[in-house]
């Protein structure tokens, strides 16, 4: 069935279909019984998903990756879709367009996709008030989310940690934990504040703030998988100087390695960020260095290539806690969720 509607969505441009297919679901779940509907086909319960991580219940490990409900506008869907999280962003203080259309690109041979989307958001005070009437208007509410917070592409890196501290204290009282995004391709010179001094800086002085909270909220660090060993070593080091909760690995990836799609298609495409199953094995293998590294003291959300229960499984086993779709969310539909849960139950 979703196969039949995916090869029709994929005759619109990626982000056409992307805004079709979230306001169509929207619209349906306004209407109970079609919620409810909705609900019961694709959620699935289980005790043993249930985890607990960073002070937080989540009802299974499956979350969807920031970028895809980058303002917010459509939590009440997604979590009747069954995630059991979802991260919101990357908020930037001020609102912005993003990079110049098309920056979207699908390359279904590959089950992956380039994006250089740019941080296109409504900017942290709007997305504020949306996540505070999300909080206020949904009855039964236990979907836990994720702040992804990043920087102004007009704001110059030494003055970075600025930014992202503005959207710390902005969405402090409406999520329910932090993620440090310097590791997007498509904004630049970000990939630099993953250098240790620069990413020192923004850490404390989030945590900074963040310790003198009543409740500190847990604040994890989204990392590139185009890291060197040395840069990973520093991140472990950070990771435990700061005291981070958490780390989410791995963002896209800036290299075209093993594509079968038409390679005079991908150099025309240009930059951006690969996601998708090229992204799988690479991802699982930082997962396992940092977990190993780490001795297993750091949770790690993972993300990158995770398209059924096997992938997910695959990322748990490497040192994982929870996992993030995004592009395999695209490929596999609305059912992703529910069928990723029954094979980890059924293991």
């Amino acid at each position: 069935m979703y196969v039949l509607l995916r090869n029709l969505l994929f005759n619109l441009s990626p982000e056409a279909a992307h805004h079709f297919s979230m306001n169509s679901l929207q619209q349906l779940c306004k209407i109970s019984l079609l919620k409810n509907i909705i609900a019961k086909n694709f959620q699935y319960h289980h005790p043993s998903l249930e985890k607990e991580l960073f002070g937080l219940k989540f009802k299974n490990p499956v979350g969807l990756g920031a970028g895809f409900d980058k303002n917010a506008l459509y939590l009440n869907d997604l979590q009747t879709l069954g995630f059991g999280f979802v991260e919101i962003g990357t908020v930037t203080p001020l609102a912005q367009n993003g990079n110049d259309k098309p920056r979207l690109f699908r390359l279904p041979k590959d089950k992956a996709l380039i994006n250089r989307m740019g941080f296109n958001n409504d900017g942290v005070h709007v997305i504020n008030k949306r996540l505070h009437q999300f909080k206020n208007d949904t009855t039964n509410n236990h979907l836990i989310i994720g702040g992804n917070i990043g920087k102004n592409k007009i704001t110059p890196n030494e003055d970075a940690w600025k930014d992202y501290t503005i959207c710390f204290n902005e969405l402090f009282n409406c999520v329910d934990y932090f993620v440090v995004n310097v590791s997007s391709p498509n904004t630049p010179g970000l990939r630099a504040l993953q250098e240790k001094d620069a990413l020192r800086k923004i850490l404390s002085e989030l945590q900074n703030i963040n310790q003198q909270k009543n409740k500190p909220k847990p604040l994890l660090l989204k990392i590139a998988p185009d890291l060197t060993q040395e840069q990973l070593n520093d991140i472990v080091d950070l990771s435990f100087e700061t005291k981070l909760s958490g780390l989410v690995a791995t963002n896209t990836t800036i290299e075209r390695k093993n594509l079968v799609s038409n390679q005079t298609f991908i150099q025309q495409i240009g930059a951006g960020g690969l996601s998708g199953k090229p992204l799988t094995e690479k991802s699982t293998t930082i997962i396992d260095y940092l977990a190993k590294q780490t001795n297993y003291q750091i949770p790690i959300i993972a993300t990158g290539g995770i398209f059924n229960a096997a992938d997910a499984k695959e990322k748990l086993n490497a040192g994982a806690s929870l996992i993030q779709v995004w592009t395999g969310f695209i490929y596999e539909g609305p059912s992703i969720v529910k069928n990723i849960c029954k094979g980890l139950v059924s293991e």
